[in-house]
């Protein structure tokens, strides 16, 4: 009973070590990405304000064709 509770012990220690060195090892990749959302993010942002203030400006030639004769 020892050495069956001794090798799963063994064997959840091994699992341990390597889920533990393959996270070491995927941090820089993490950071990166989560840097590229970040900018991405600020890039989706000011696509949005910039489609808005294009849609207002549209708006306001829409009102002024509307107005004229």
């Amino acid at each position: 009973m020892e050495a069956v509770i001794e090798k799963e012990c063994s064997a959840l220690g091994g699992l341990f070590q390597t889920v533990i060195g393959d996270m070491k090892s995927s941090y820089p990749i993490w950071e990166d990405f989560i840097s590229k959302a970040g900018k991405l993010q600020s890039q989706l942002r000011a696509t949005v304000f910039a489609a808005a203030a294009f849609l207002d400006a549209f708006q306001k030639v829409a009102d002024l064709a509307t107005n004229s004769r």
